[in-house]
């Protein structure tokens, strides 16, 4: 079954939607210089009324491996997504502060990032367009790639049912393709989860 992590989410609405939706995984983003920035309290409390069948991922980019530990080890996020220039080296730095599944995001833009991706000591992989802009990379780039990843970057629920059609990803993430004028839409939600059902099941 092909996984579905939707991303952004900072309101009670947002919870509310994901109760009744149950994606497998939510995303809070922790960037401060992102629209859809959430505070590590707010998450904390948005995740206490959270199903707790889903999982909640922190979306970090370039913070202190302290701060990332922090945020984990208080509750408010069960796993890390790390979204910027962190190394193997920061990687092995946070795995000595936690134990949570850590998720390294890598920006596709030609073969060699793909190079950078099978070499990425992560538990898991995230290969995105970019940061969250709704844009999408050339899906050929990674027919070949051996590891199991999510795939992100400009997916909506017009494109996805394609997208795992072709590519047979371990999981799917979105984010600005649930929303409606910067806001998390409950239709669309369940739109992108009924494509990659449909597609799941043939």
């Amino acid at each position: 079954m092909i996984r579905i992590k939707m991303c952004g989410l900072k309101r009670q609405e947002d919870i509310t939607a994901a109760n009744e939706l149950l994606p497998d995984y939510i995303g809070f983003v922790f960037a401060s210089r992102s629209k859809r920035y959430i505070s590590p309290e707010n998450a904390l409390l948005l995740k206490s009324r959270l199903n707790d069948k889903i999982k909640v991922v922190g979306v970090f980019v370039d913070e202190k491996p302290e701060a990332v530990a922090q945020t984990v080890n208080s509750g408010a996020i069960d796993i890390v997504q790390l979204h910027g220039r962190e190394d193997n080296a920061y990687i092995g730095i946070l795995r000595s502060m936690t134990d949570s599944i850590i998720i390294k995001a890598i920006r596709i833009r030609s073969e060699r990032d793909i190079e950078e991706a099978e070499n990425s000591i992560a538990d898991m992989i995230l290969l995105d367009a970019g940061a969250g802009d709704g844009t999408t990379f050339d899906w050929e780039i990674v027919r070949e790639i051996k590891r199991p990843y999510f795939l992100a970057g400009g997916l909506t629920p017009q494109n996805v049912g394609e997208a795992v059609r072709r590519l047979h990803p371990y999981g799917v993430d979105v984010s600005s393709g649930l929303e409606t004028q910067g806001i998390k839409d409950k239709k669309k939600m369940a739109e992108f989860i009924s494509a990659v059902r449909k597609e799941d099941t043939l």
